[in-house]
């Protein structure tokens, strides 16, 4: 089929579309021989899997309003995983922040930062009032493990006395360039801290770990970076969406909307999109 003359817009929503259905039969046999205990930690055992079939059954995921923090590369995710969430009922708001976003007091660079989110964070529990705090594990989780770990906690226990629950999820590959080269230990650090966090919280936290869609290895195709090796395009940003409403839905009683209903909406034209060409 010659492309030519298909708009740009039509050929990414397509693309992004097409991921997505093929992806659904490998994620499904990937679920089907791991089970669920492996994508998540921190009340996503047996347990919480009969607490999210009851909450399906008594309609206590309606109302649901999340709340997204991070840095950059949760930005490039935030168009697709906002359309999402719209299609199936959610209410969701994008507090992520370029070059920065995290909330680990760390180092006094990581320190300086998340000053920043930290009082962001707290302009946008006033005005939204979330039930959901989702936060994304940024590229700028500098610090020591102990470091993290208490600014896991410091997020739980400020979701806590916002009413909201709070979802912690990994960082997706990317690659480390001479920026990024002293800090990968604690690159490394952050999500094994972030887990023990929501080990340790009696299931008021959970943590997902998003390996098990994008892999490990920033540079192989299931990791779908765009062409700076940092930041998802349309296809990685649907694949991300898809991937997290359904594991949202699990555990908040909504069912996520397919994506045909919005993976080829008009955020795959998102501003953000033209200075990130796929891999």
């Amino acid at each position: 089929m010659n492309t030519d003359n298909i708009p740009r817009s039509s050929r990414r929503r397509r693309a992004a579309l097409g991921v997505l259905l093929t992806a659904t039969a490998t994620a499904a046999a990937a679920l089907t021989g791991c089970g669920a205990s492996g994508t998540a930690s921190g009340g996503e055992g047996d347990s919480a899997r009969t607490r999210s079939s009851d909450a399906a059954r008594d309609g206590a995921g309606q109302g649901k309003k999340i709340l997204w923090v991070g840095d950059s590369i949760s930005g490039a995710e935030a168009p697709a995983l906002a359309a999402a969430l719209k299609a199936s009922g959610v209410e969701f708001k994008d507090a992520s922040s370029d070059g920065g976003g995290t909330v680990v007091e760390g180092d006094r660079m990581a320190r300086q930062t998340a000053e920043s989110t930290w009082k962001d964070l707290a302009k946008h529990i006033g005005s939204f009032r979330p039930n959901v705090i989702a936060y994304q594990i940024t590229t700028y989780d500098w610090g020591t493990a102990e470091q993290q770990r208490a600014s896991y906690e410091k997020l739980a226990k400020t979701a806590k006395r916002a009413g909201a629950e709070l979802v912690i999820v990994s960082a997706p590959p990317f690659e480390i360039d001479d920026f990024y080269k002293k800090y990968t230990g604690a690159i490394a650090s952050a999500p094994k801290a972030a887990k023990e966090v929501a080990d340790r919280s009696g299931g008021a936290v959970r943590f997902l770990d998003a390996s098990t869609l994008w892999g490990t290895d920033p540079g192989a195709a299931d990791a779908r970076r765009s062409d700076d090796g940092i930041h998802s395009c349309q296809q990685g940003s649907a694949a991300f969406a898809k991937w997290f409403g359904e594991r949202l839905g699990a555990a908040y009683g909504f069912t996520p909307a397919a994506p045909e209903k919005w993976a080829t909406g008009s955020w795959t034209g998102d501003a953000r999109y033209g200075k990130l060409g796929c891999r």
